[in-house]
């Protein structure tokens, strides 16, 4: 079994890589939240590819989470992630607890001013704010060359991208495409929580997108008509709820009306008490 080694304390972490980056080392780093999955896997294969040494984060973030959100109750399974991690070859683990990262005292966040106000920055208006705040956080503590987010959390990754720029982290941000189920879910920690019913119930996400695809290349550029018919089909399905359907800049993420370049169609549903996100860019050409 490869000789993986489990760090949790931030400064011993920082030792690591600076050690690393005086061999001349190339870091990469995947950032998770645990509970791991073939989607993460893929994350981690491809950081095997791009550095020297493969870092990997395993710390479930509380100041992303609101009160009445799920961070008692999420996933986690740190013995199996081990088992999985050395499978891959993975270097290092960074696990810390929260009173590693959040001292007592803490009050130092980053915040981003127009990209979180949209998707899922609407309903969860702290979340983003506590993303910012750890990723920065573990950016100045594994100090990595390359750091691999996945794609399915798109306004994420456009965040991440947007912070890095911005605080002239000098990291190379690399976005992963998003790794379904055979039937084409999107793979995620939370799909744990859902019913086999609710399991069938929850591809009316992904077979919405395909519908909207299909649309756009059929000459539809109305981006309303396409809402409207994702939103249809989706509520068709039982114990649906929709958070949003959005069809926006890639960039700026600020709603467009009408489809005349490549857009970002992105939603979140709940199904049952499992809020579910999926996106995919829509080309009318």
């Amino acid at each position: 079994m490869h000789d993986i080694k489990v760090i949790i304390r931030a400064t011993e972490m920082q030792k690591h890589s600076d050690r690393m980056r005086g061999l001349g080392k190339t870091v990469a780093f995947v950032p998770t939240m645990g509970f791991l999955h073939k989607g993460h896997l893929s994350l981690i294969k491809e950081g095997r590819k791009l550095g020297d040494d493969l870092v990997v984060s395993i710390f479930v973030n509380p100041t992303q989470f609101s009160p009445e959100e799920d961070f008692e109750s999420y996933p986690r399974n740190f013995d199996k992630d081990l088992k999985l991690l050395q499978k891959e070859g993975v270097d290092v683990i960074f696990s810390p607890n929260e009173d590693e990262l959040y001292q007592d005292g803490f009050q130092t966040y980053v915040e981003l001013k127009n990209l979180p106000n949209h998707l899922c920055g609407i309903s969860r208006p702290i979340f983003f704010r506590g993303v910012a705040t750890v990723v920065t956080k573990l950016f100045n503590i594994v100090r990595p060359h390359i750091a691999i987010f996945g794609q399915k959390d798109y306004q994420q990754l456009a965040i991440i991208r947007r912070m890095a720029r911005d605080l002239n982290f000098n990291i190379k941000i690399v976005g992963f495409p998003t790794v379904r189920e055979p039937d084409g879910l999107a793979m995620s920690s939370r799909n744990s929580y859902l019913t086999p019913e609710q399991r069938i119930n929850a591809l009316s996400l992904y077979k919405s997108l395909n519908q909207s695809k299909k649309l756009v290349e059929s000459g539809i550029k109305d981006a309303k008509r396409i809402i409207d018919a994702a939103y249809a089909l989706i509520k068709s399905y039982q114990d649906t709820a929709i958070d949003y359907i959005a069809i926006c800049d890639p960039e700026t993420l600020a709603d467009m009306e009408t489809i005349d370049r490549p857009v970002l169609m992105a939603l979140a549903v709940s199904v049952g008490k499992t809020r579910l996100i999926d996106n995919m860019i829509l080309n009318p050409e």
